[in-house]
Order: C-alpha cells, then structure tokens, then sequence
C-alpha cells in the first residue's frame, strides 16, 4: 500500500492475526446466534449478519487508519483525549440505558458505546504526554499527572455503572512500568486486589493478623540489614487500614450483582439458576467441548440458548463447546502471538509515543482476554469485558480496531522508502 509517494511496510503478521481472529470470533457468532427463522447470510435480523456488516466497516475503517499520516495521531493526540472524556461525560445527558447501564448513543436500531474508544484515546494521550515531557517516572509530580490521564475516563465511566470497562484502565501500569515507573506500583496493585479477595473470603481478623506475622517475618529476616522498623510498621498499619475498609466498599460500593458474583466465585454463595447461572451453564459448554469438540454449530449447549450473552461476553464458550481444547488452545495461542508480536513491535519503534502506545495496546487486550476467559470459565467473577475481536459488537470490534491499527500505522512510519 502507499501513501503519497513513499512505499510505507505494514506489519502484514500483525495483520494477520487480527485477520484471524475477527473471522474465527464471526464464525463462533454465527453459531451462538444461528437461528431457524434466518432467511440467508445477509438477514440483518439476526446477529451474526449484523456482525458481519460491522467487520465490512470495519475493513472501510482500517484502509482510513492507514492512509493518515502517523504524525496526525501524535498532533492531536491530546484534543482525541478531550473529545473522549466529552463523550463520556455526555452520556449522562444524552445517553440510553440498556441492561441497567447508561453506556451508548443511540441512533436508530445502532448504538456506539464511547468507552470502547476511550481506549485509544487515552494510550494517545498518555504516549503524548510521556514522550513530550521526557517523563521520569521516578518522579512523583509525573507519576500523578500521568495517573490523573488514566483515571479521568475510568472515573466517568464508574457511575454509568460500568465498573468492568473501568478495571481495563488498569492495563496502563504496564506501559509506565516499562518506562521507569517503580515496580513497587505493580506490587502494591497485585498486593491490594490479594488482601481484598482475602477479607471478603476470609474475614478480617484473619487477614489483619496474617498481616501482622508477615511483616514481623520479613524484618526478622532482613534484621541484619538494619531495616527501618517505622517504615514495616506504617505499612502493616495502612494495610490492615485497607483490609478493614474492604468491607464497607464491598456493602456500599459494589452493587447487589456485583456482590453475588463475587460471593459465588469465593464459593460463599452457590446458586446456579439465578445470578451464578451464566458462569455455570458457560462452565458446562466447555466441559462438554472435550479434546475435540462438538463441531461447528453441533454444541448442545450453544444451540440450545443455555449460555446467556453467549454471542457477547461469554463467546469463548461456544469455542470450548464446539472446538474443544485443541479449538480453545488455538484462539489462546492466536490472542498471545498477536500480543507478544505488538510488544516486539513496540521495542523496536524509534521514538518514545509510539513504543509507549504499543506497549498500550499490548496491555489493554491482554487484560481483555485474561479477565474475560478468566470469567467465562468460573475463575474471576462476570464483570462484562468482551473478548477483544470475537464478542459481537459494533463499538467493541471498531474500539479495538483503532487502537490496533493506529499502532500498526506508527510501526509502518519506521519504514518508509523512497
């Protein structure tokens, strides 16, 4: 492909993947959503029809990315960030509330939901601004203003409520961690998901105390070194502080459904017809998947309407149930090609915005693709990510599509010839 005079290299691997993914994830749709009354390929009734015109766009949209300058993203990267944070915030007065969350536009029988795009927007926002300051994320003044470009979108899209699309904000430590940010941040984020998860399944006496007798153990051990007891003492403190107010984030924070979901995967609630049903009847598509699956639109369970949202958030589970293991071992496989592909892209890029937004996308579909297989097989509760290129969706599909190919366009601006 050209553009302008120049003959500019796309990475057709990287392509590739996206390729694949998007068909396999069309084929699976069209299982998931197959019903009698479809009158052929283009019934725009049925799901995986409208599927399929979204993937057409989506080649329309892609051709787009590609033709813009590389420079376009990085000059305007900031005013991309403020039209996102403006969408988002309109929905609170223009938006449509669908399955309890005010989410999309809507327009028609369409909807676009903002915080699909919103991704993008801010790993354009957070690259220019990293690579404009020269950012030293050593420094505490950058850590907060670069914390500040990550939370604002998060903190728009919590009250829609959206909590699950927020948590991917979480995926942008990565990249700072890659330019300097202290691990110390990513222990402390790891550490505090544990003592939450261990309040609510344990109770916390016991977390307070295991607390305690780790921190005495720790400065036993590095006693020789002459370690700073205040410093183990104020951490056990603001831990135990943190593990008291697990509770009441849990009670007053969280929703109902959230908490059931949550009660359910810690084993305290069993109730596989009401809330627990999607992630036990997922459980069971899979299980009846085998080595080698079912065959394609023959899985019981997906043909049987069993698994709700099975063409959205619960996909993976028609890959189990009619591709078997060797079927989900591939999708697995293709998600962490393209992932370790974008990462090796990203360290050969010559300037810092375009190795801190690969870096970018890399996180935010890893994040994707481990929560959301992580909770169509019982292991994280259902917190309503989709599977990047496979959910249906017109706004999931085109969100990850941009963020992909901007990525794709900026590696290309490495090689232009002449």
């Amino acid at each position: 492909m050209a553009v302008g005079k120049s003959n500019v290299r796309f990475d057709w691997l990287t392509i590739f993947f996206y390729l694949a993914l998007v068909g396999i994830g069309w084929i699976n749709i069209y299982s998931a959503s197959l019903s009698d009354s479809a009158q052929g390929l283009f019934d725009f009734s049925q799901i995986y029809a409208r599927q399929l015109l979204f993937i057409i766009l989506s080649i329309v949209l892609i051709i787009f990315l590609l033709a813009i300058d590389a420079k376009f993203y990085e000059r305007f990267a900031s005013i991309i960030y403020i039209i996102s944070l403006v969408s988002l915030l309109g929905l609170f007065v223009f938006g449509n509330n669908i399955n309890g969350a005010t989410s999309w536009y809507s327009f028609g029988a369409f909807g676009l939901q903002p915080s699909e795009f919103a991704k993008a927007a801010t790993a354009l926002a957070l690259s220019k601004y990293v690579s404009d300051m020269q950012t030293n994320m050593k420094e505490f003044k950058y850590q907060i203003r670069t914390f500040l470009i990550i939370a604002l979108p998060a903190l728009f899209i919590i009250p829609q409520p959206d909590p699950g699309s927020a948590l991917i904000y979480a995926a942008f430590v990565f990249p700072l961690y890659r330019e300097g940010l202290h691990f110390v941040y990513l222990l402390l984020g790891f550490f505090a998901a544990a003592l939450f998860v261990s309040t609510l399944a344990f109770g916390f006496p016991w977390v307070a105390g295991g607390v305690v007798l780790i921190a005495i153990f720790i400065y036993l051990k590095r006693r020789k070194k002459r370690p700073n007891l205040v410093k183990y003492i104020t951490i056990a403190i603001a831990s135990i502080a943190f593990a008291f107010s697990v509770n009441y984030i849990f009670n007053n924070v969280f929703e109902q459904r959230h908490r059931d979901r949550f009660n359910i995967v810690l084993g305290k609630e069993t109730d596989t017809k009401g809330i627990g049903y999607n992630t036990n009847q997922s459980e069971i598509a899979i299980g009846n998947g085998g080595w080698l699956g079912k065959g394609w639109t023959q899985g019981t369970q997906t043909k049987g309407n069993f698994v709700p949202e099975q063409h959205t958030d619960y996909i993976f589970s028609t890959v189990g149930e009619e591709w078997g293991f060797l079927g989900s071992l591939l999708v697995i496989a293709l998600f962490v090609a393209l992932i370790v592909r974008v990462l090796v892209l990203a360290e050969r890029q010559k300037n810092q915005f375009s190795r801190v937004y690969g870096y970018s996308v890399a996180a935010i579909i890893f994040v994707h693709f481990f929560v959301n297989v992580g909770m169509v097989t019982g292991l994280f509760p259902t917190v309503g990510i989709p599977l990047p290129f496979f959910s249906y969706g017109g706004s999931g599909l085109w969100g990850f599509t941009i963020l992909l190919f901007i990525f794709i366009r900026l590696d290309a601006s490495n090689f232009v010839h002449s």
